[in-house]
């Protein structure tokens, strides 16, 4: 594919088709784009095209339409991607503006992706594992009570009340404060854990049970919920707004959908930069005829989840590959103000 006329007409094809829902002949490809060449010249470049499997002829006397290496090729080296225009970017940022915490982040995320692209959109949660500790409180409350607060990096904010063996010196909980911050901020929530119950041994022997209480308390708040393995999904109901091409696609799909492994898996291969999967990449026969964009998001530039959107091979991918993009980048804000 050396040839950038060919990579012109293969441009083409794929946006004329993703607009128009009906196979591309060389006339509406003159018609419609000035590529500088007769219409002769264009059927022979749409042959050559088709000889090396970009597009495909779907029944005879029909014009082309791109195949899924076809749109691999469009989208890694002819796509450009759109930037957002003010209303979306308003939208995105009105629908996160707001919002209380983590849960509501990831709905709300879903909803806006969704919106955005017409297509399914998924969000995962924030990963647990791959979140750090921002901040431990220590309060002291009536009798032998404290309150233990937990915020990660995240936004995810975990309250526990504990009773003591006996009563705590504020001395006690003060030392225990400054420990606890210094072997545990900034820390991953694993390691934090860890630190911690190290930690127990270097205080008086007096001390340990109060101490030994308070550590596996904050130690079970970081492990209380394997949030990384949760998912958001929306817009499923735009399944039906494809085209009729893609009706018989869509009971497959939802089974995939369903199957909370498989977008796990197809999320979590996107920890590095946006990723777009056409067909056959995407791993699972169910989805032969969707294309999967995804990308992962976090605070303050740690990658802590995924999000992306399921949609048909015949897609505006400029667009989606935007929009994913975007609302990656809104919800690792949020989740820094959350």
């Amino acid at each position: 594919m050396s040839d950038d006329r060919r990579l012109d007409v293969l441009r083409a094809i794929v946006e004329d088709y993703v607009s128009t829902q009906e196979p591309v002949g060389s006339r509406a490809l003159v018609e419609r784009h000035h590529l500088g060449v007769s219409p002769a010249t264009i059927r022979n470049d749409m042959v050559a095209l088709e000889d090396e499997g970009y597009i495909t002829q779907p029944h005879t006397s029909a014009g082309r339409i791109p195949t899924d290496k076809g749109y691999r090729m469009f989208v890694d080296r002819l796509a450009t991607v759109k930037a957002l225009s003010q209303a979306e970017r308003r939208a995105i940022e009105t629908f996160l503006t707001g919002a209380v915490d983590v849960d509501d982040v990831v709905q709300r995320s879903v909803r806006v992706l969704a919106q955005l692209t017409n297509q399914v959109a998924i969000v995962q949660y924030p990963s647990l594992t791959r979140s750090t500790v921002r901040h431990i409180e220590v309060v002291a409350l009536e009798g032998s009570r404290v309150l233990l607060v937990v915020i990660t990096s995240s936004g995810r904010v975990e309250q526990r009340i504990i009773e003591l063996v006996e009563t705590p010196t504020e001395q006690l909980l003060s030392d225990l404060r400054s420990r606890i911050s210094h072997a545990s901020l900034g820390q991953r929530l694993p390691e934090a854990s860890l630190r911690l119950a190290d930690m127990i041994e270097t205080f008086d022997p007096n001390d340990r049970p109060i101490v030994s209480s308070i550590v596996t308390t904050l130690s079970q708040t970081f492990t209380n919920e394997r949030s990384d393995e949760r998912i958001a999904v929306g817009g499923t109901a735009n399944l039906a707004r494809f085209g009729s091409d893609f009706d018989s696609a869509i009971k497959p799909v939802l089974e995939a959908i369903e199957e909370q492994v498989v977008l796990l898996k197809l999320l979590g291969e996107a920890t590095s930069g946006l990723t777009v999967r056409i067909g056959a990449e995407t791993g699972n026969d169910n989805l032969l005829g969707t294309a999967v964009i995804s990308t992962s998001y976090g605070a303050d530039e740690q990658a802590l989840a995924t999000l992306g959107t399921v949609g048909p091979t015949r897609m505006d991918y400029p667009a989606t590959m935007a929009a994913v993009s975007a609302v990656a980048r809104y919800v690792g804000r949020s989740l820094a103000d959350t």
